[in-house]
């Protein structure tokens, strides 16, 4: 492939080719080359429209076809030579196509721009990515499913503030990131859904006089309609926003799996144990058995939402149409897709694979007087009290269980009515934690049947 100057697709225009500082600044190949493949696939289906709207000739887009087919080739195989000087995918694909094909190549571009080609190829790029995640959120999903159907009656501590509130059961907890995970699912929908309207034959901003039709080539790329607007369609970068915001939301609810995961194996929890495949020793310290997957995902965040964060900065002052700060938009969306799609496959390996270990779990759920609630909850039911008063007792037995180093099950009946005279020995029945989860029967609820119906429910929708 020649890599020359003097080869400028834009014409004639300049007498002088940039110099090696504009030329860097200029270049976008050493990174939109990752767009290859949605670049010939848009031009593709241009030439076929061009034919058959008669705008070029069916030898030409034949012609044209099978040449990009050569390119990309030469692309997937590694033999292609990307240059700089030609600036970008689309200039750098034509030019070779030019080699391969010889004039047929100069009729490709007629209709169009490098405007509403690269909207189109970006688009096409994000889409793929929209995939992607929807894949990835559905094989987490699942993972934690079979989590939570296995130990939808193991006991644990739930928390508030990090401090123990009521017991829940590790089947609850898992199906809470379910709920999460779900939402990211929805939203990663949403916005596929929003952003398929194909923006070729925009062209440069006005639309264009040949009689194209962009119904054919949008249908033709797996889009909706065609965009209904030339100015917006060049100049709208919103579906890429659209894959940020989506992305960085997915990746703090990552982040706080990954959190608690990070404290769950530590020594002082026990609550879980991560696989080998997950975690990394120590260079000095042979006991050690680090979280590190997950304490990569926790900081995951960062990239993503700096790249959410980075584009929107870049589009806030733009004025209609299009601009060359545009072509900032694709390397923070790479990394972040990137980050993303591996933090999701890195979470799902560590659901799997990790235990979880029940007696540690169930020893945490019985301690920090973890069932006071439910000693106010049966005052109320049992007794009549008003709840307020109901609280102040259990307070007071909570203080005096504390005094005696013990928790509220192992009061005996005569310090309990020194709380409250009317309190009997029954109230012992809902002190133990499995009494306690198996109690909470409220729609979405912790007790093992409410869980168990909401896997069953979570099946149903993800297959």
């Amino acid at each position: 492939m020649t890599d020359t100057t003097s080869n400028k697709m834009w014409g004639g225009r300049f007498a002088a080719g940039p110099d090696a500082i504009m030329e860097a600044i200029n270049a976008s190949i050493s990174f939109d080359q990752r767009m290859a493949a949605q670049d010939i696939a848009g031009s593709r289906a241009h030439a076929a429209m061009l034919a058959t709207q008669n705008i070029i000739t069916d030898s030409d887009a034949d012609a044209i076809g099978k040449g990009l087919l050569t390119v990309l080739s030469e692309i997937q195989s590694g033999t292609f030579q990307f240059s700089a000087a030609l600036e970008d995918i689309h200039m750098n694909v034509e030019a070779r196509l030019k080699e391969v094909i010889g004039e047929p190549a100069g009729r490709l571009h007629t209709g169009r721009s490098r405007n509403d080609q690269v909207a189109t190829d970006f688009k096409l790029w994000v889409r793929d990515q929209f995939d992607a995640a929807e894949s990835g959120l559905l094989a987490l999903i699942q993972a934690l499913l079979g989590q939570a159907e296995a130990g939808a009656a193991w006991v644990m501590p739930g928390f508030t503030h990090l401090q123990t509130a009521q017991p829940v059961t590790w089947g609850h907890h898992m199906m809470a990131y379910v709920e999460m995970f779900g939402r990211d699912l929805s939203r990663m929908r949403d916005a596929r859904a929003r952003m398929n309207e194909c923006p070729l034959g925009a062209a440069a901003l006005a639309g264009t006089s040949f009689p194209i039709d962009r119904d054919m080539t949008a249908h033709a790329l797996g889009f909706d309609r065609p965009s209904a607007n030339s100015l917006d369609a060049v100049s709208d970068r919103d579906f890429a926003l659209d894959f940020l915001g989506s992305a960085s939301i997915c990746a703090m609810h990552l982040s706080r799996f990954a959190e608690e995961l990070v404290i769950w194996s530590s020594a002082q929890f026990r609550f879980v144990t991560l696989s080998d495949r997950f975690s990394t020793g120590s260079s000095i310290m042979p006991q050690k058995k680090n979280p590190d997957a997950a304490e990569l995902i926790r900081a995951k965040i960062g990239r993503i939402m700096g790249a959410n964060v980075a584009l929107m900065m870049v589009m806030k002052g733009l004025p209609l149409a299009y601009s060359k700060d545009m072509q900032e938009d694709k390397e923070q969306v790479f990394d972040a897709a990137d980050n993303l799609m591996l933090a999701l496959a890195a979470m799902e390996g560590m659901v799997k694979d990790m235990s979880a270990n029940r007696e540690s779990l169930a020893a945490a759920a019985g301690s920090g007087f973890s069932t006071a609630t439910d000693l106010a909850d049966w005052l109320v039911r049992v007794l009549g009290l008003p709840f307020r008063d109901a609280h102040h007792i259990t307070g007071s037995l909570v203080a005096l269980a504390e005094k005696n180093g013990c928790d509220l099950p192992d009061l005996t009946l005569e310090q309990m009515k020194t709380a409250h005279d009317g309190i009997t020995n029954d109230v012992f029945d809902v002190l133990g934690v499995e009494n306690s989860v198996n109690s909470r029967m409220s729609y979405g609820g912790t007790a093992p049947e409410q869980v168990r119906a909401q896997v069953t429910r979570w099946k149903g929708i993800v297959g």
